[in-house]
């Protein structure tokens, strides 16, 4: 893998940030890079399995630093069912992006790490369509709608209309099974946990316990925003840390409070991707005791 002396000093240091930030989160550390494709499944598995197995490593936490412009969703639901069966506590690091089913998968964490430059996305789940391509679902399904209204009040053009009954209704089917997942899972895993430690209200009620129901509602209207793409606008829509602190009112971790940690984070993550971008890789996971 190390095809150069470069190549090596630059693992080295890796594997130096990698350490301490396992050191500071009590963690153990997987860098995930590129889409999340359903082939991708084994290989998150295995890795995963293999780092478990190492007796003397193996911690009760794993976080992991994600990188990703997101993919299929249920490749997302596999890979937490593996995760959460050999950990049992989940940290998500995001140093760049995790966009679309990649913030899904964040919103299975117990704990999300971002700072200022980092961002998630609107949960908008790809598909992969009839020529092979990732589209993504939620704006699919937007326009088709969008020329379902224009049909009842009489407004489509004829070249609207073509596009309109040229339609796939078993794509659109998927697409839409691909939106309920979505906004499904990721109300569960935010109440399962995301929330896990929310006990007590701090605004609204402050000091009174918080109940299943309450934390349901949460999710949901977080869940709903996040699949807005009218409220986004577009699917690559970058969503910082200030807004999903302050308008989805979701905890986020900053790891930018921590000098330290965030200096190590930064060294991990960039090092990692620029090596990855470097070689033209388009999927890697990353861990120095599995190299």
């Amino acid at each position: 893998m190390h095809s150069s002396i470069l190549d090596e000093q630059i693992f080295l240091t890796i594997a130096k940030s990698e350490e301490e930030i396992e050191r500071t989160l009590s963690c153990n550390l997987l860098y995930f890079y590129g889409q999340i494709d359903p082939n991708i499944k084994r290989p998150f598995i295995r890795m995963i399995e293999g780092i478990s197995k190492n007796k003397s490593y193996k911690k009760d936490t794993l976080a992991i630093c994600i990188t990703t412009p997101g993919g299929s969703v249920e490749a997302v639901e596999v890979m937490v069912r593996a995760i959460r069966k050999h950990y049992k506590n989940i940290y998500f690091i995001i140093a760049q992006q995790a966009m679309s089913a990649g913030t899904i998968f964040c919103m299975s964490g117990d704990k999300v790490y971002m700072d200022y430059a980092a961002s998630l996305g609107p949960i908008d789940p790809q598909i992969i369509n009839k020529e092979g391509r990732f589209v993504p679902a939620l704006g699919y399904l937007d326009k088709v709608n969008e020329l379902v209204e224009k049909s009842a009040n009489g407004s489509m053009t004829q070249a609207e209309y073509a596009i309109l009954a040229n339609q796939d209704l078993a794509f659109l089917r998927l697409c839409e099974q691909a939106r309920d997942l979505s906004t499904s899972l990721l109300k569960e895993w935010l109440v399962n946990y995301k929330f896990k430690d929310w006990k007590v209200h701090r605004t609204t009620k402050p000091g009174t316990p918080v109940k299943k129901a309450e934390k349901r509602v949460r999710a949901e209207e977080i869940a709903t925003m996040l699949a807005d793409n009218k409220k986004w606008h577009m699917h690559g829509r970058f969503i910082g840390i200030d807004t999903l602190r302050n308008e989805l009112k979701l905890e986020i971790d900053d790891f930018g409070e921590d000098t330290e940690l965030s200096t190590h984070i930064r060294i991990y993550s960039d090092m990692l991707y620029d090596y990855y971008q470097r070689q033209g890789i388009g999927f890697a996971l990353h861990n120095s005791k599995m190299v």
